[in-house]
């Protein structure tokens, strides 16, 4: 039984769902890898290495447990990064159908190529209608993002966009 689990994302930007799902998962096994991955089907607003920092700030925050590792990965397949740290298991936060519909191939082909099991967690229900394009879209547009995402992305997404973000 694999006692480090990955929690792969693009976090553009991670989200307090994301954040809910890193830290129970976190109570679950002794390592957690948060690992940024790079999506090509997305144009992403946040370079990777501002996301990794943006992660281990909003942990460090959260009072998350000490057993979270940071890391990014744009080159091969997940599966090869979760051989090389030992880890046997991937844990995605879904929100509805929706995502299990996107996600389930996925698991399946990793379940294949590198014998990982694929564990679906949803976000605790007041971080279940929250997606990073939908705070991406907000924040565009000037609105305010403070119940969706941790206090340093609303900070770093006050400084960023082209139209403040009412506090």
């Amino acid at each position: 039984m694999s006692k480090i689990a990955v929690v792969p994302g693009s976090f553009d930007p991670i989200t307090l769902g994301h954040l809910d799902v890193i830290v129970r998962t976190a109570n679950v096994f002794e390592e957690v890898h948060v690992v940024v991955v790079h999506n090509p089907d997305k144009h992403a607003m946040i370079p990777i290495a501002r996301r990794v920092d943006l992660i281990e700030s909003a942990l460090v925050d959260a009072g998350a447990p000490s057993n979270i590792v940071v890391r990014s990965w744009s080159m091969g397949l997940l599966v090869d990064y979760c051989t090389d740290v030992g880890a046997n298991v991937i844990i995605k936060g879904v929100r509805g159908a929706n995502d299990v519909t996107y996600e389930l191939p996925m698991a399946i082909v990793n379940r294949h190529l590198g014998k990982l099991e694929t564990m679906f967690l949803s976000p605790s229900p007041e971080h279940a209608h929250v997606s990073s394009s939908l705070v991406r879209q907000v924040a565009s547009l000037g609105g305010d993002v403070t119940p969706y995402v941790p206090g340093v992305v609303r900070e770093f997404l006050q400084g960023h966009m082209d139209t403040s973000i009412t506090n």
